[in-house]
């Protein structure tokens, strides 16, 4: 069935970002699109961070959130709220409910381990 991905929990790891990643897709099956679940959880944040030349959507399932992307107000997220990240946007997450936030991540192209920068350091200088 090279037409459906079954992605398996215990397949689920931490991301240094500070949440929860289950892959959905990979880029050798689908390098047009990345599908992955990322989960939050209660009281905690991501690490601000950009995708370089990746644009991002974050498509709310379950929770409660906080999304702050680039100079945006910070906007609470629920279930059912599409959030898109352009690219090179700075962005984060806060779950300020008391269950796991849980939202599907898409990106085109394919998220690349490479298309990935840390900006959490850079946002709380000021530079």
């Amino acid at each position: 069935m090279d037409h459906i991905t079954r992605p398996q929990e215990q397949d689920e790891y931490y991301f240094e970002e500070g949440c929860y990643i289950l892959e959905m897709s990979s880029p050798d099956v689908d390098p047009e699109v990345s599908l992955a679940r990322a989960r939050v959880e209660p009281g905690k944040r991501t690490r601000f961070h950009r995708l370089k030349g990746t644009f991002e959507r974050y498509i709310m399932l379950s929770g409660t959130g906080l999304v702050e992307v680039g100079d945006y107000e910070p906007t609470e997220v629920y279930p059912g709220d599409v959030v898109r990240i352009p690219p090179d946007t700075d962005q984060r997450i806060t779950n300020i409910g008391e269950d796991d936030l849980v939202f599907l991540v898409v990106c085109n192209p394919h998220f690349l381990r490479s298309c990935y920068t840390d900006s959490e350091d850079l946002r709380t200088s000021g530079s």
